[in-house]
């Protein structure tokens, strides 16, 4: 998808910009008529060499994504580009640079230049293969449909791993000889669980009439009610190319029928560096001394490890560990049984912890790992979203982002025990008009009322 793929861009742009300073650094160093510190001379150097490779980059950055999957398929992109690269530096020369432009010292960074990248490349390559080969932080990924538009998206998550799809297979109603067909679209509920899906592609054609459209809707609603992110891939692509606010996946046009704010790669952007940079400050000036005092009081006051770490369902519902300073006492109802008001569990300190809501601190390390994010729907303990899945529409949708040492529901007041169906429901409403309205100064304002406002306080115990 288009934020996936800019995702991809930018990284790699960066990679090589480390590259290219890098290696016109070394060259200047090897070079004994040439010094480093001649700001002047280096500094027109680097000003030219990263202006022509990122015009360079830009002018064939169109097709980005592989239809095949081996590194020489990738050398011969590296190369290309390396000659546009010459020819874009060539002309750009005759402008900036001064009449005793050293030729030889631009050739010869450009070589360590072009040697560089292609054993980072390598290493990348070798470095996402494996990652793909051991499922690590990849997203199963299932399309349904059996035609030409279906096997291209294949081909392209088969190629390219730095996505993070992982190809589970066709889910097709047609009757052919291949063992990448999972199933048939009447059990796509079934193969969503069993095959641990993240996101589907569906290869529809929208000139079906109504029988296309109720079958769009059906797959629709089953992808919200299971947490699963969709998108539409028209077999009829040429009919959409010239609409605007669509997403692309390699030159396939992708319409995304559950698009929300963070879909939007600059949106994630912004709040991931505010992640950092919160937490960051968190972690130097007060978890730095925080946790040894915690640690001491909690040892103090009662047996058992000082942090409580719970598996919670994440983003993508994808299951991560959750810190927490302990409050209770050590017990084999921890993970399963949500605390009540005047639990026996809970210990002297802890009520005190609870309370004032130090016993959540240790989660702005979860965020500075990227687990969870400063602000966002509470994270749920597993039996919670297993139970409450069953029974809320459109309930795991709220994985669609990252959960939050705060959020939206929290501020309003609906926290802490959930006896009535009725308080959850709340509570995930909340998170969706959250998820849906999400922008920058929205963040800032929970951020605000958790600290000064009323209800956030509200039900802590």
């Amino acid at each position: 998808m288009k934020s996936r793929e800019t995702e991809l861009l930018l990284t790699f742009l960066l990679i090589d910009l480390v590259l290219l300073n890098l290696a016109l650094a070394f060259t200047a160093w090897l070079d004994m008529s040439i010094s480093l510190r001649d700001i002047r001379f280096v500094s027109i150097y680097m000003l030219h060499g990263n202006l022509s490779w990122i015009i360079a980059y830009i002018a064939f950055s169109k097709k980005n994504l592989f239809l095949r999957d081996n590194f020489r398929n990738r050398l011969t992109r590296i190369t290309k580009r390396q000659i546009v690269f010459y020819l874009v530096a060539g002309l750009i020369a005759q402008i900036i640079l001064p009449h005793n432009f050293s030729r030889h010292f631009f050739f010869e960074y450009s070589v360590y230049f072009y040697l560089g990248k292609m054993a980072m490349y390598w290493i990348i390559y070798r470095y996402l293969k494996f990652k793909r080969s051991k499922n690590i932080n990849m997203s199963q990924t299932a399309i349904i449909g059996y035609n030409e538009t279906s096997h291209l998206i294949r081909r392209i998550i088969e190629s390219n791993p730095g996505l993070g799809y992982r190809f589970a297979g066709f889910i097709s109603s047609k009757k052919a000889d291949d063992e990448a067909i999972i199933g048939h679209p009447d059990q796509l509920e079934e193969l969503i669980d069993s095959k641990g899906l993240h996101l589907i592609f569906y290869s529809i054609s929208f000139f079906n009439g109504d029988d296309a459209e109720n079958k769009g809707k059906r797959v629709l609603q089953i992808c919200n009610r299971k947490g699963v992110r969709l998108r539409f891939i028209p077999k009829n692509q040429r009919w959409f190319r010239d609409q605007m606010n669509m997403e692309s996946f390699g030159n396939l046009v992708v319409i995304d029928p559950q698009e929300i704010p963070l879909d939007n790669f600059g949106y994630r952007l912004q709040k991931r560096l505010f992640d950092l940079v919160f937490s960051l400050a968190v972690t130097f000036f007060v978890l730095s001394w925080l946790i040894p005092l915690m640690a001491l009081l909690i040892k103090l006051d009662s047996k058992g490890p000082v942090f409580f770490i719970q598996e919670r369902t994440g983003i993508n519902n994808k299951t991560f560990k959750c810190l927490k300073f302990r409050s209770m006492k050590v017990s084999d109802t921890a993970h399963t049984t949500q605390a009540t008001a005047n639990d026996e569990r809970i210990t002297r300190l802890g009520r005190f912890l609870r309370r004032s809501n130090i016993d959540e601190m240790p989660q702005f390390l979860n965020v500075l790992v990227g687990s969870m994010s400063v602000v966002g729907p509470r994270p749920h303990m597993l039996k919670h979203t297993e139970h409450y899945s069953e029974l809320i529409n459109h309930y795991l949708i709220r994985h669609y982002v990252k959960p939050g040492i705060t959020g939206w529901a929290q501020v309003k007041g609906y926290r802490g025990e959930t006896r009535k169906l009725s308080a959850m429901e709340n509570r995930v409403k909340t998170d969706m008009e959250y998820i849906e309205n999400w922008k920058f100064l929205f963040d800032l304002k929970i951020v605000w009322l958790t600290i000064f406002g009323n209800r956030a306080w509200k039900n802590a115990r």
